[in-house]
């Protein structure tokens, strides 16, 4: 496959960023998005360091910086906004789980990092993610001694609290919901977070702290808020739903009617 690639590139965060356009071919469409880019860096060093290629014209910015670790869409870092998409023209997948046979021989791809105040861009393709952290700082934890390990079975839970709980829990704070909400909203992490610990008797014992604190920081930290368009849903790669969303609407208010 031969490929343009329009790619933004960011000294920091305090210069302007621009879209640079660069050439790739012969890419393997089993290859992943991420092996692409690799690819297309080692192509950017050679041009930089081969003088002929540089006396043929041909200008290399350095590398292109993105951020990735596990490359198993674990642990969230790949975040990258393809062709207008959260991780790309696939569903529920990380940007390295998307493989380039979901893209054409010849195509045009547009590559940008996650576009928020609560992100921002600290080179090229790589964003700042700590305002996720700072959230569950906040609130997102129990504070309970367990003392040693206790049986599984020791604490009654009913299945479909914990099925629900875990469903929460599958969130990797990848940061796409804010990346695909046109308010830039981060309701989705904070509420994935909240049922995950919500449903579970030891997480009511900050239930009513939790929750205000968290979406306390949330609003500090400038993400917008949500007004039920369900991109966020849609864009997910854990597919998490907005009926978290709910469950934390409702452990705000009952929090803020306690007060």
């Amino acid at each position: 496959m031969d490929l343009t690639l329009k790619v933004w590139r960011q000294k920091n965060a305090k210069e302007k960023g621009h879209f640079e356009t660069y050439k790739v071919k012969g890419i393997s469409p089993d290859s992943s998005f991420l092996e692409m880019l690799d690819i297309l860096n080692e192509q950017l060093i050679t041009e930089g360091m081969d003088p002929v290629a540089v006396e043929k014209g041909c200008k290399s910015s350095g590398p292109v910086s993105f951020d990735h670790d596990c490359r198993e869409g674990i642990c969230g870092a790949c975040s990258l906004y393809i062709n207008g998409r959260a991780h790309g023209p696939d569903d529920e997948v990380t940007t390295c789980q998307l493989h380039m046979r979901k893209f054409k021989d010849g195509d045009t791809i547009t590559i940008e990092p996650w576009r928020s105040k609560g992100f921002p861009v600290i080179k090229d393709l790589v964003v700042d993610r700590q305002a996720f952290d700072k959230i569950l700082q906040a609130g997102g934890y129990v504070s309970v001694r367990t003392g040693g390990v206790p049986d599984a079975n020791a604490i009654p839970i009913k299945r479909e609290n914990a099925e629900e709980s875990m469903d929460g829990a599958a969130c990797i704070g990848c940061g796409a919901c804010v990346a695909t909400c046109k308010n830039g909203s981060a309701m989705l992490f904070v509420a994935a977070r909240v049922s995950s610990l919500a449903l579970l008797p030891q997480g009511k014992v900050e239930a009513a702290r939790r929750a205000k604190a968290m979406v306390a920081k949330m609003d500090e930290l400038g993400f917008g808020s949500c007004t039920n368009t369900r991109a966020c849903e849609m864009e997910c790669p854990k597919h998490i739903t907005v009926g978290h969303i709910a469950r934390l609407n409702r452990e705000y208010l009952s929090a803020k009617f306690k007060d």
